[in-house]
């Protein structure tokens, strides 16, 4: 009883005094943003609904920005139009925390169940961490959306989805309807061949829309025929914040990027994450497969601006996973391990600022792409993990492993022991066998 007592006000210890050094880290580090980007769908909510403008026609004042989203988000974000000020930002607050909270428990419980560690205690230590994570704190700081989208696609990929759900695919459905980009989900599903899945999010991405249309017609006709085309309104390609590949191709010639080049990349990176992606489904890892898709829509989006890296976070933490899942003395977890704190220490550093005014030479080349070569390396990297217990089918069935993020308490057995010797050691060590 008194060791284990001992054991928790240590942990304590070590989550206030982390909590406090990240504090420090972010009053030092963090820039403040105000809520920019709340305030740009705040003032185009009020114009719309209290002024009498169209939603698409407001400009916050001084800039060039204004809502860009669909109708379908304009109609999810409509009961701000209601609230103060203050209490928009609190909702947008709290909304982004707790669909992190939740999304990095789900991650973070298999890690800590199979290293035996506290799991309120590794679950604080994660939420400590994702506080510095520099896409996490711009997500907040601009009142964005990102980790709603994220948290939607992923209840239906790690919860949904492998238990064979009947109504999997309508969160990556919504999301779609919010933001375009989530679209890329549907597409690997169809990949992966989750064909239910894959026309339920259709489904329920069309309806969603057409029930935005039906609201706001002239809102819905603007959207679709001007404002999606109307490229000026989402910045340049060129700053350094856009961390895609068509950023990257755009520094290199800002006045004139090359779209073919851009294109060449784009393909090259759908056919290695569809190669990679259907590995991952064949063998029942839904988590990688969600990490390799969030890195390739970084990737290949025309504009990826550094909050939208939150979608890395899955496979930041897998690299952790796949590293307590070896021997502890293993050269596997050492390399993984070093990794993982690589990337996630260039992720909280805004290294890339450092070339914002001047990214020409090797070194701008370099440095203000950092976070592409780190989507690039998850993209590539990423180890595939292979459940050893039996799946119901491969990527065309749609229930997957036990044991997996799909079963909360199933942690299966290694089906090799990689230099385990134990029973006992197999199970404490994990799941899964890495694959590639």
């Amino acid at each position: 009883m008194a060791q284990g007592a001992r054991r928790t006000y240590g942990q304590v210890a070590g989550v206030l005094v982390l909590a406090v050094a990240v504090a420090a880290f972010l009053s030092v580090a963090a820039m403040r943003h105000g809520f920019f980007d709340l305030k740009v769908y705040y003032g185009a909510l009020t114009f719309w609904v209290h002024d009498g403008g169209e939603i698409y026609d407001f400009l916050k004042a001084g800039t060039q920005y204004g809502f860009t989203y669909p109708p379908f988000a304009a109609l999810v974000m409509l009961p701000m139009a209601y609230l103060p000020w203050p209490a928009a930002i609190t909702v947008s607050v709290a909304a982004s925390v707790l669909t992190s909270a939740v999304l990095i428990w789900w991650l973070v419980d298999p890690i800590a169940r199979r290293a035996g560690w506290t799991r309120w205690f590794a679950l604080a230590v994660a939420l400590c961490l994702a506080a510095a994570f520099e896409p996490m704190r711009e997500t907040v700081n601009f009142g964005q959306v990102n980790t709603l989208l994220l948290f939607l696609v992923a209840v239906d990929l790690l919860r949904l989805l492998p238990a064979g759900n009947r109504w999997a695919g309508v969160g990556i459905g919504l999301a779609t309807a919010i933001k375009l980009t989530p679209g890329v989900v549907i597409v690997y599903l169809l990949v992966t061949r989750r064909w239910r899945a894959a026309f339920t999010a259709m489904a329920a991405a069309a309806g969603a829309s057409l029930l935005a249309a039906a609201l706001f017609p002239d809102a819905s006709r603007e959207f679709w025929t001007e404002a999606l085309w109307n490229t000026g309104r989402v910045g340049e390609l060129a700053f350094v914040s856009n961390q895609s590949l068509r950023g990257v191709v755009a520094r290199l010639d800002p006045e004139h990027p090359s779209t073919l080049a851009w294109l060449a990349l784009v393909l090259a990176t759908l056919a290695v994450w569809a190669w990679r992606a259907r590995a991952a489904v064949a063998v029942g890892d839904e988590a990688t497969g969600l990490a390799l898709t969030g890195a390739m829509m970084c990737l290949v989006s025309p504009v990826t601006w550094v909050h939208h890296l939150v979608w890395l976070i899955p496979g930041l933490i897998l690299l952790v996973d796949n590293a307590m899942a070896v021997p502890a003395r293993g050269r596997r977890r050492r390399v993984l391990l070093a990794a993982a704190i690589i990337g996630y220490g260039f992720l909280i550093s805004r290294i890339v600022w450092a070339w914002e005014k001047d990214f020409s030479g090797v070194d701008g080349f370099l440095g203000s792409n950092t976070y592409v070569w780190i989507s690039l390396a998850l993209l590539l990297g990423l180890p595939i993990r292979r459940w050893t217990t039996p799946t119901h089918g491969g990527p065309g069935r749609e229930p997957g492993p036990a044991g997996s993020l799909a079963e909360p308490g199933g942690i299966p057995q290694l089906d090799k022991t990689d230099g385990v010797t134990s029973a006992g050691e197999r199970h404490r060590v994990g799941g899964f066998q890495p694959v590639g």
